[in-house]
């Protein structure tokens, strides 16, 4: 069947559908160091063409689903389902007037993530099959360790991530300069020295204090930085790459929406390493374009969040280091998905028997949620 839909006519897209869950926090309360929530909204997309459905999604306000009904829809459908570039093009045509960075990427990213899915699915091959595969899998980072979480909460998490195989965790600071010291150091003590330890500020500290507490986080054995300071201070994000500790590499980027802020970013100096993320940055399609970005450059490349999405196109993108697994994206993955795949050896492994992102949305367990 697979040979038969890659050799025939155009199948055009027949409908797209979109709704919107929100999940709640598995505690009243999670924060950063810039920001509090205590639930998750997502936003999935189905395209259909034939007998066959692509499902996609993004963690984004509902707002999204509006985009995507009222202006990415009427142009995907009746274009051909196997012309995803076409389809990519064609959507960021449409929301010239409205803003191309933030929601407006956002729905492409999901619609996008669907018509690869779709794509993949029709040719009947796994996602990772279909980009070209580079690796079999791909390793990840645990990642939570809230600035809400009490220091036996955040112990108990990341020692947990540790004992599952994890060699990497990442914990939340920001909120309170002194504070981070200790639970840095206590986190360093809960997980041994054999673990990497990252930290993600969000952006909230000034720049001087950014450099001030990187030489702090050195006794901890502190390796990644993410945002020290916010993300489009260019400047002062090269300034914390230039002069932070030697073993301590700089992060940024899940914030990028377009490829030109992946281009800023790079052309700055701004990180060691560069994060995407697939539900933001215009789908499959842009993280592929920043992955080639990276290897066009010689700098390591890191998804952020969604590990259900990102694992495919992870193990077919060159630069890919690792796969951010974020406890909320997780527990709401698992939650909604069949065909979710667990760390194994601190990897994931696409099952490639399976066709597309090897992933069934559970629309019942699902529907509590629904808005």
């Amino acid at each position: 069947m697979g040979r038969a839909r890659a050799m025939g006519s155009a199948i055009p897209i027949e409908q797209v559908t979109v709704s919107a869950y929100r999940v709640p926090t598995d505690v009243p309360v999670e924060s950063d160091g810039s920001l509090e929530w205590d639930s998750t909204t997502m936003v999935l997309v189905e395209v259909c063409a034939g007998d066959v459905t692509g499902i996609g999604y993004t963690y984004a306000d509902a707002a999204t689903a509006v985009v995507i009904r009222d202006t990415l829809a009427r142009e995907v459908c009746g274009m051909d389902a196997m012309a995803t570039g076409k389809c990519w093009a064609a959507m960021v045509a449409s929301i010239r007037n409205l803003g191309r960075p933030g929601i407006a990427a956002m729905a492409i990213s999901a619609l996008d993530v669907a018509l690869w899915d779709l794509k993949a699915k029709l040719l009947d091959v796994a996602l990772v099959t279909l980009i070209g595969p580079v690796r079999e899998e791909v390793p990840v980072y645990g990642s939570g360790g809230f600035t809400s979480y009490s220091v036996s909460q955040l112990q108990s998490q990341l020692d947990g991530w540790v004992r599952d195989g994890i060699t990497r965790v990442k914990m939340k600071i920001g909120r309170d300069a002194e504070a981070d010291v200790l639970r840095i150091a206590s986190a360093r003590q809960a997980i041994g020295n054999s673990a990497e330890l990252f930290v993600d500020a969000n952006g909230a500290y000034p720049r001087k204090l950014a450099l001030a507490q990187a030489e702090r986080f050195v006794d901890s054995q502190v390796s990644w930085f993410e945002e020290p300071v916010y993300h489009l201070d260019l400047e002062g994000l090269r300034l914390c790459r230039d002069r932070a500790p030697a073993t301590m590499e700089i992060s940024v980027g899940e914030y990028g929406y377009d490829p030109m802020d992946f281009v800023h970013l790079i052309e700055a100096g701004a990180m060691d390493v560069l994060q995407a993320d697939a539900s933001r940055c215009e789908g499959i399609t842009g993280l592929m374009l920043v992955d080639s970005l990276c290897d066009a450059h010689s700098i390591p490349l890191s998804t952020h969040c969604a590990p259900s999405l990102h694992a495919h196109p992870a193990c077919a993108a060159k630069r890919v280091r690792h796969v951010e697994y974020f406890h909320d994206h997780v527990r709401i993955e698992k939650m909604f998905f069949d065909g979710v795949l667990t760390p194994v050896g601190g990897a994931l492994c696409p099952d490639v028997s399976r066709p597309g992102l090897g992933l069934a949305f559970k629309h019942t367990d699902a529907a509590p949620y629904a808005l």
